[in-house]
């Protein structure tokens, strides 16, 4: 069974980092793209980035741009996402999926979502 399950959230505080991890079991993460996204309370779910099964980031939200990278250990079969100079804004549940194509965006691209992991930034 396919599963994917993030890891690395918590608490912190503004201009901080934060490393999430994402490891699956029953798929490997670089048969297709796989990806970062998060919601934030009353807001709708938005794309982070994205890294194809080649290793190309192939997209970054404007807002994380600069401050987040998407990364991947195939070694470890596992997904990570550095987030550096953290801000209040960037507060919401992260989530973890991985796509059953190789491409960032469209309808039913991702198949297999996390419960996902909470980051929280004070100002």
């Amino acid at each position: 069974q396919e599963q994917v399950m993030e890891s690395g959230g918590g608490v912190v505080q503004a201009g901080e980092s934060l490393r999430l991890s994402c490891t699956a079991s029953g798929l490997t993460f670089d048969d297709y793209t796989s990806g970062w996204f998060r919601q934030a309370p009353g807001k709708e779910r938005e794309g982070v980035s994205c890294i194809n099964s080649r290793g190309a980031i192939t997209y970054s939200a404007d807002s994380v741009k600069g401050r987040f990278t998407i990364s991947r250990d195939d070694s470890k079969n596992t997904l990570y996402l550095q987030m550096n100079d953290l801000k209040p804004e960037d507060t919401a549940m992260y989530y973890c999926a991985s796509a059953v194509y190789d491409r960032c965006s469209g309808d039913d691209v991702y198949a297999y979502w996390g419960q996902g992991t909470q980051v929280t930034v004070s100002s």
